[in-house]
């Protein structure tokens, strides 16, 4: 029906497995002062940026069981980073806990107060029984936190008390570790190949050969933009509609095509993920999440951002890439999340028991006592009014989903939702915070209104 929207199955079997970081300096009993900044800068300019640190939690207290009352990480000096999580060892284990950290500042040496990290994050994953979710490297995850340039980290986690935790055999789980990103610089932008006779390569600004990866996430959108391009542009109403092949009498509901960043754009290294695509038959709705890791960052900032969801969610969470399919920053600009192709049914990993037949968006930030900006709930109407309307969807209407199981719905029960839900309707979650779920309505009104519904 329409030849950019033509998708096949494609399982892979590549690994990309989570190798920690040996850290620089060695646990301390005391909070040292920081560093000199000529000390602090020479280890700056020693450590090629982009990385993760994995340091093991252990008990703060005399009791040294497993699951003992509280568990951290003493103030250290570490390696640069900008995004902390805490991982452990089985993702069905739920943390029964706080998880409270601060951080020093590599440009100041002033340290953070006590933030807390979101602890219930196994709702954000693929659905049981897939080969994503049953995979060995998966790990139960906090919501990571984006905290800015740091060179410090100090962590606590202690257990829950009350009725609940006293009935929990093991309070804290096991094998927790303290996770630090470095998003890097990102990988540099792809040139289309010159048009030459004989086998081509797709060369990097610096002239470097692109990675076989890389050369296929972009080329997953063929048709949209050039091979190598660092976003899709925008569409007008009538260039949308002839991109989709409609006839004279055949007008679709359908959005104008928003610009979308694409993966060379926000500089995804795409050697972390496994290799290959897979998809399901169509798009019926899309679930708005935020990603919970704060909100103090620069829309500037938010390829960084980016890059460290992406890696946390691949190296340290155990996923085959990033669990959205798209991302929105505050300023209302949209990025292409997890390979495959912006227009196609990639399967995601961001709404446990729905992942198929929808897609997840994420709105960079925490939503639970901000208010989103007009910005991300108009690109969130904009992106759904076009994506939807691929799918002959309205955004502003119902539909329905097998669930695939998880804390609401039975695996196998046919599940009327609104086309554009928040996360919490497919799962007992917060997500995507209270002020952005309240937001929603706004959105499926705009999106359907772009559709000239």
């Amino acid at each position: 029906m329409r030849g950019f929207l033509a998708s096949s199955i494609g399982v892979t079997c590549a690994a990309a497995l989570a190798v920690p970081l040996t850290p620089l300096a060695a646990a301390a009993t005391s909070a040292p002062p920081p560093p000199p900044t000529t000390e602090r800068a020479a280890r700056a300019e020693a450590y090629a940026p982009g990385g993760t640190q994995s340091l093991p939690l252990a008990p703060l207290t005399a009791d040294r069981a497993p699951g003992a009352a509280a568990q951290g990480l003493p103030r250290r000096d570490v390696r640069h980073f900008s995004l902390v999580g805490v991982v452990w060892d089985n993702p069905g284990t739920a943390l029964h806990g706080r998880v409270e950290v601060r951080t020093r500042a590599t440009a100041t040496g002033a340290w953070s107060p006590w933030q807390e990290l979101e602890t219930h994050n196994a709702e954000h994953s693929a659905d049981p029984g897939t080969p994503e979710s049953a995979s060995r490297r998966v790990r139960g995850a906090t919501a990571p936190l984006w905290v800015g340039e740091s060179d410090g980290v100090e962590v606590r986690v202690p257990a829950e008390s009350g009725p609940e935790a006293a009935r929990a055999a093991a309070p804290l789980p096991g094998g927790m570790r303290l996770e630090l990103v470095d998003p890097g610089k990102g990988a540099p932008p792809a040139r289309a190949p010159e048009p030459e006779e004989g086998p081509r390569t797709t060369a990097t600004s610096g002239g470097t050969p692109a990675s076989a990866e890389a050369v296929a996430a972009s080329a997953a959108n063929a048709g949209l933009a050039p091979l190598g391009a660092t976003e899709i542009p925008a569409l007008s109403q009538a260039e949308t509609e002839a991109e989709l092949g409609a006839g004279q009498h055949t007008k679709p509901y359908v959005g104008a095509r928003p610009s979308i960043t694409t993966r060379q754009g926000w500089g995804a290294d795409e050697g972390l993920r496994e290799k290959g695509f897979v998809y399901t038959k169509k798009v019926k709705a899309a679930f708005v999440h935020h990603s919970a890791t704060g909100n103090n960052y620069r829309c500037s900032q938010a390829s960084s951002v980016i890059r460290s969801i992406y890696r946390y969610h691949v190296r340290s969470t155990g996923w085959r890439d990033l669990g959205y399919n798209f991302l929105v920053d505050k300023c209302g600009n949209i990025y292409e999340g997890r390979a495959g192709g912006v227009s196609k049914a990639v399967l995601g990993a961001h709404t446990l028991g729905f992942n198929s037949n929808s897609m997840g968006i994420a709105v960079l930030g925490t939503y639970s006592d901000r208010k989103p900006s007009p910005a991300a709930v108009k690109a969130i109407a904009r992106l759904t009014a076009w994506k939807l309307g691929i799918y002959g969807m309205n955004p502003d209407g119902k539909t329905y989903l097998r669930s695939g199981g998880g804390n609401l719905y039975r695996k196998g029960k046919n599940v009327r939702l609104n086309v554009i839900s928040g996360h919490r309707d497919g799962f007992a979650t917060n997500c995507p915070g209270r002020l952005l779920y309240g937001k929603l309505d706004t959105s499926r009104a705009k999106a359907a209104r772009y559709q000239g519904r």
